[in-house]
Parts: C-alpha cells; structure tokens; sequence
C-alpha cells in the first residue's frame, strides 16, 4: 500500500464521497463534519489485495479513483470475477463485512487505485449517532441488492452478446481498463467467446 497522500488529494476525496452520499439525502453539517473526521484516505498499488479469503473485512473502501474486482476460487481454484467496481463503489464484502465474519472473496486492486476508508466499528456509530444517515445506508443496500438482481438476472436470461453489449454500454472504456480474462469471467464466458463477440461486426 502506498502512503504518500497529498492533503489537497484527501479533501478532495472526502468532498467527493460527501456529494455522493448527499445525492440520496440530505445531511447536516454535522453528520458531514463526523463522516470526514471518520474516514481517511489510502493508495493501493496494482494487484494489491485489499481483502483476501479468510479474512474479517473490517472497513468498507469508497473507491475514489481506480478499480477493484471482486473474485471468488472455484471448485477448480481457479478465480471467477464477480464484481468490477470503479470510481464512485463501494468495494465491500457484502457478507463479511456486514456479519463481521470470514469473507469467501477476495479484493483486488486491478489499477492504481485510491479510496476512503472506513471503518465497521464507526459506521455503526454514525447509525447510532444520526438517523439520517439509517436512511442513507438503506439506500445504498437497496441499490447493492438491486444491482446484484439485475447481474443474476443477465446471467439467466440474456445471451453472452446482450451482457457483453449491455457492460459496453455502461462503461465505455472498460476494454481499456480490464484484462479481458477478468471481463470474460465477470460475463460468465470464456475468453474465446468473448474474442469472438468482439470481433463481430455490429448491424
């Protein structure tokens, strides 16, 4: 992990993650104040791992710029990408974090990334201390179990095409950012089949 943080970088990230959380409700200045004086800011290099299996996730990470990937073993120790999470995600274990258990997933910095940090034990301070931000936190599960839904979803219903398509569409420089091996997992396809998607020409 890198250390070398500028404080122009760290009030321009905490500014960030602040707007962020206010685009789903309001929040006084001092649940703003408590939120900034709550989190700080870290650097990880390329491949670092931010969570490995077996480990308790004891902070949740607000990527302020970079990527993470998500991945899991399969039976064959080989690792299946279950979520590429950009600027403006939350890189959380969704299970370990939030029952304070083992995590079964790994994170993983793709690129050289930054992102907030904070911590389990003051995330549950700040529910206790302001109700609004109860309702904050709601949301944003909501809109986790939401995506979740949808990514189950597009792996039962539509063809490699259409999920390959539909992420294009969604993040636009995505080739560019994340080796294709790690694209063709997250699709659920196998790099030859996403080759081949590619190389169609569109109608």
């Amino acid at each position: 992990m890198s250390d070398q943080i500028s404080i122009l970088e760290k009030d321009s990230a905490k500014k960030a993650l602040l707007s962020f959380l206010e685009s789903f409700h309001t929040m006084s200045s001092e649940l703003r104040s408590a939120i900034s004086s709550s989190t700080y800011l870290q650097k990880a290099n390329k491949k670092d791992i931010l969570l490995d299996i077996h480990e308790v996730q004891k902070s949740l990470f607000f990527i302020v710029k970079g990527l993470v990937r998500t991945y899991y073993l399969d039976s064959f120790g080989r690792d299946a990408t279950s979520w590429l999470l950009f600027e403006g995600d939350v890189a959380i274990s969704v299970y370990s974090f939030f029952s304070q258990k083992r995590s079964f997933e790994v994170l993983e910095a793709v690129e050289d990334t930054s992102f907030l940090v904070l911590s389990h034990e003051k995330l549950m301070q700040l529910y206790q201390q302001f109700p609004e931000f109860n309702y904050i936190g709601r949301i944003l599960t909501e809109n986790y179990y939401i995506k979740a839904e949808e990514k189950a979803n597009e792996l039962r219903v539509f063809s490699a095409t259409e999920r390959y398509q539909h992420l294009i569409q969604k993040y636009p420089n995505i080739i560019a950012r994340v080796p294709l091996g790690m694209i063709s997992s997250y699709l659920g396809i196998t790099q030859s089949t996403l080759s081949r998607i590619r190389s169609k020409k569109p109608n």
